[in-house]
């Protein structure tokens, strides 16, 4: 079966509370030769390469958040390609504990950052990333950056938010308004770096088909849209997603925009050429 092909686009806003923005994203592709930086928006062949899409939204005082979802992303394009060296050296990492052991580097990394000086102490980011290869999507978040899958119009949040207020409402103890309005709905119990010895990331491995979208965001974008909206604007997605990022991004930021808020959407292509 040929390879599938992937449609992107991506944008970022600096919320209102402040000119920095904090947020991060990367989209990248990694092969033997390393990883190759991609533009915000574009369309790639998983026949050679792999493709990574990332967002992060950091947290700390001065601007340790901007630093540490820049480091946190940057190292990522570093660690991920060793897969492909590894292959072509004879060893088959398995995706998973690959994905898993670049996570907690990342986080020692930005712990180890933090601890250099006292402006940088308790930088912390989170992080939603979705590493596509031919056969799988393998994807990592740790905090409350979002991956959504929409399928045949069916929508459904494929990361976890690592707050007590979301299992809540997962549980269904908790509707989506009593969520919403939640006092402890952004309490993090897991984020890279924050000076924390030990991190549980979420991994898992889905299984993509033609036809499918996908959604990474920061919860600046939540802040702004209900699931229904994300559900709907996702159903609709063309092959090119440019439309759809922008209508969600400026639909969020009329109906809040106080918080950083970067969305990228994938589109996995149609096969219409057969074999």
């Amino acid at each position: 079966m040929k390879p599938a092909t992937l449609h992107w686009a991506s944008a970022t806003h600096s919320g209102s509370r402040k000119p920095r923005n904090d947020d991060s994203q990367i989209a990248f592709a990694s092969s033997v030769e390393g990883a190759e930086i991609l533009p915000d928006r574009g369309v790639r062949s998983l026949s050679t390469q792999d493709l990574i899409f990332a967002i992060s939204d950091g947290m700390g005082g001065g601007n340790a958040g901007d630093l540490a979802s820049r480091l946190l992303l940057e190292t990522m394009t570093r660690i991920i390609p060793e897969t492909f060296k590894a292959a072509a050296a004879g060893f088959f990492p398995d995706h998973l504990e690959h994905l898993s052991s670049a996570v907690r580097t990342v986080h020692q990394e930005v712990n180890r950052a933090g601890a250099e000086s006292d402006d940088l102490k308790g930088m912390a980011a989170t992080l939603a990333l979705a590493w596509f290869t031919p056969e799988n999507l393998y994807l990592a978040n740790a905090g409350d950056s979002r991956i959504y899958l929409s399928r045949e119009g069916n929508l459904s949040q494929i990361s976890r938010d690592h707050t007590a207020a979301w299992a809540e409402w997962k549980r269904g103890t908790i509707g989506e308004v009593q969520y919403r309005n939640h006092p402890r709905r952004a309490a993090l119990y897991e984020v890279i770096g924050g000076g924390h010895a030990n991190l549980s990331p979420h991994l898992a491995a889905i299984p993509y088909q033609e036809g499918d979208r996908f959604l990474i965001c920061s919860d600046g974008l939540i802040d702004g849209l209900w699931e229904r909206h994300i559900s709907n604007a996702l159903a609709a997605c063309e092959e090119d997603p440019s439309a759809t990022v922008e209508g969600l991004m400026k639909r969020a930021i009329d109906n809040s925009g106080i918080d950083d808020t970067t969305v990228t959407v994938i589109a996995v292509a149609t096969n219409k050429g057969g074999d």
